[in-house]
């Protein structure tokens, strides 16, 4: 299966030499690069996040195998979807899924379900692929995107993540497309984001949960988080670092209603 791109021209450029031109821009620094289990990044349009999406790519050492889990915006679809077999085209060709790994993982967690019906117009990961293929010459992927936020399955999948990881003998990386608090001012974003944050380098996947539900953050890719946090934890995660924060107000100068972003990795 081709699973075609979804929100080239809009989220990103089609054209492959603008494209280039823009993850190159983005991804500027990182001249020391470290090694790590898990990041957080952003899935807004490059113009908004992009920054802080290419300023997290590349300050890591990144794998040739990846796992990328984000949110199902729209309700299509299985709530725990993942794709096994194909590739993804961008503007900049297409990505390989890693099928070995994908069944490892389906097998691990069977609440995993194969669909492309909720894969297939969802721009979560779709935007990190642009990213990955400049950085990394021959990368193979599993997607994962998650329309459910029962804090026992995501526990479950995470600790089947990092078992399946602990098994392999190449490293992976496991990827949470989120962005963060949505709509409100930005002073008010920058709180809510804060208190988010301030789990997410705690190393504390239950208690990013119940703080986002607690204080109504509108983080979407939360669980996808949690998941990532999770298998990090088992995977003997000691440290977590923000990176760059940002929000749509640093671009629009409109600071009313504005959506955050934040680029974490954890190691």
């Amino acid at each position: 299966m081709i699973r075609l791109p979804a929100v080239a021209g809009r989220f990103y450029p089609s054209d492959p030499a603008e494209l280039a031109l823009q993850v190159k821009k983005y991804s500027t620094g990182g001249e020391s690069k470290v090694s790590a289990l898990g990041c957080v990044v952003p899935h807004a349009g490059y113009m908004y996040s992009g920054d802080v999406a290419g300023a997290v790519y590349s300050s890591l050492e990144i794998p040739a195998r990846c796992i990328l889990i984000g949110p199902r915006h729209f309700p299509r679809g299985e709530s725990m979807a993942i794709l096994s077999s194909g590739s993804w085209q961008t503007p900049l060709g297409a990505a390989t899924i890693d099928s070995a790994l994908a069944a490892e993982l389906m097998h691990a967690f069977p609440r995993l379900r194969e669909d492309a019906v909720a894969h297939e117009r969802e721009h979560s990961l779709e935007v990190q692929l642009p990213f990955l293929q400049r950085m990394v010459s021959d990368f193979r992927f599993v997607p994962i995107v998650l329309g459910i936020d029962r804090y026992p399955l995501l526990e479950g999948l995470g600790r089947a993540i990092a078992k399946v990881i602990q098994a392999q003998s190449e490293k992976i990386l496991v990827i949470a497309s989120s962005d963060m608090n949505h709509y409100e001012s930005d002073a008010v974003t920058r709180v809510k984001d804060n208190r988010a944050i301030e789990r997410i380098l705690a190393l504390d996947p239950r208690g990013l949960y119940d703080t986002v539900r607690a204080e109504g953050i509108t983080m979407c890719g939360y669980a996808a988080t949690v998941v990532m946090l999770v298998a990090a934890v088992e995977l003997g995660a000691k440290e977590a670092k923000l990176i760059r924060y940002a929000t749509s107000g640093d671009v629009t100068s409109d600071f009313e209603s504005v959506v955050g972003y934040a680029g974490i990795i954890v190691r």
